[in-house]
């Protein structure tokens, strides 16, 4: 992450995804210029992502911004009567993804730095009658979350956003049970990004700029005191990461990846 005041960085994350749950709320959230990843129609980049038909039809309208680079559902394997928590939770979508996969058991637990995007997804949540699901105001870097309360934490293209991602991860080791499991798609850089890049905020705030590495990200996944860690990247991901910026051959630079890893 460059070096930039992290309170700057937060800043400009907040006042980007504020604007997008705004917008949304006007009914364009799902333009490509809105999202942070997105491009064309809401279904046809979320089926990109891996999401299926039904998951797409059964979550609440205006739950899905098409702000991810992956589905962390598919590696989750959620079972019945788990505490998921959604770090980075936007406006619900895989909340609610998670807890069709529940089957109203459990709970499911939001937590977003954004005011206007906990916001949307707690009226979405109540105009859907989630009674397991709840949404928290709070950084990633310091969750309103207890100690060894989750079984299960999901993320989906926003630990790049942080400017401090072993305390994210350290965190995430802190409130997971003993046992319990990380399951995350992001951004990963496959070589050093551009200098200009990492100084330059639109890029960040668009899942670009703070891409690490896997090298990286292994080492802060296992200096928290994760094990059983793989990062697994996505080669099909070049398609919808070319269009996150023209002109740009992003896909040389980033690809999206599945990252696991487990609480001893």
């Amino acid at each position: 992450m460059p070096d930039i005041d992290q309170d700057t960085i937060r800043e400009h994350v907040r006042a980007r995804y504020g604007a997008i749950a705004e917008k949304s709320e006007e009914g364009c959230g799902c333009a490509p210029q809105s999202s942070c990843c997105g491009g064309g129609k809401e279904s046809d980049y979320a089926e990109q992502l891996g999401y299926s038909a039904d998951e797409l039809n059964a979550v609440p309208d205006g739950a899905n911004l098409n702000l991810g680079c992956g589905n962390p559902l598919a590696i989750a394997s959620i079972r019945v009567g788990e505490t998921v928590l959604d770090l980075g939770s936007g406006a619900g979508f895989d909340c609610f993804v998670a807890a069709r996969q529940l089957a109203g058991t459990g709970r499911v637990i939001g937590v977003d730095m954004t005011a206007e995007m906990v916001a949307k997804a707690r009226r979405n949540a109540l105009r859907a009658g989630y009674g397991n699901v709840e949404f928290r105001l709070g950084e990633i870097e310091a969750l309103p979350v207890a100690d060894a309360t989750v079984d299960l934490i999901i993320s989906n293209c926003v630990i790049n956003l942080s400017p401090d991602k072993p305390r994210v991860l350290r965190e995430a080791f802190r409130v997971l049970k003993p046992g319990g499991r990380l399951s995350i798609a992001d951004v990963i850089a496959r070589r050093p990004l551009p200098a200009a890049w990492r100084e330059d905020h639109e890029k960040l705030t668009r899942c670009i700029s703070g891409a690490e590495t896997a090298t990286d990200l292994q080492r802060w996944l296992a200096d928290a005191g994760f094990s059983a860690i793989a990062i697994t990247p996505r080669e099909d991901s070049r398609k919808f990461i070319e269009t996150w910026v023209e002109g740009k051959n992003l896909g040389d630079f980033i690809v999206s990846a599945m990252i696991e890893a487990k609480k001893p």
